[in-house]
């Protein structure tokens, strides 16, 4: 469906003291491509805020590869796979210098009503538009 590419660079404050990426950040990670994703798309949380729901994390796959580096340069690969009933999405994180694959994930987010926090079986209308007016731009 929708595929962006997230750079970053790993903080001195993620790591461990073995020096690797403590594995708890790739999650923050996921969440900072995912943003980025849902920015270049042109609907953002906020947006979804303001249209009335909300899509809290339901359920999150992790596959760890090989351990990233204080200073690593990670290109994180984001795939929206679908949006009806659930924001299905795949990542893939990838060492930038030297393309080794060092993690996959895969998340699933709810929409659900911001008031009564009931379940949204369908995407909201401004996330269908924003999602065809991306994919046209293409």
């Amino acid at each position: 469906m929708i595929k962006t590419v997230y750079y970053m660079e790993v903080p001195f404050y993620d790591v461990d003291s073995m020096g690797i990426v403590w594995h708890g950040n790739y999650i923050k990670y996921l969440e900072q491509a995912r943003c980025d994703m849902l920015t270049k798309i042109g609907y953002t949380y906020m947006d979804m805020y303001n249209d009335g729901v909300m899509y809290p994390i339901a359920k999150m796959e992790f596959k760890f590869i090989k351990p990233s580096k204080f200073g690593d340069k990670l290109r994180i690969e984001t795939e929206l796979k679908d949006t009806e009933p659930a924001l299905n999405i795949k990542y893939t994180i990838y060492n930038a210098n030297t393309d080794e694959k060092v993690f996959k994930a895969k998340s699933m987010q709810i929409c659900v009503d911001r008031e009564s926090m009931k379940s949204v079986y369908d995407e909201p209308i401004k996330l269908k538009e924003k999602i065809k007016q991306y994919e046209n731009s293409l």
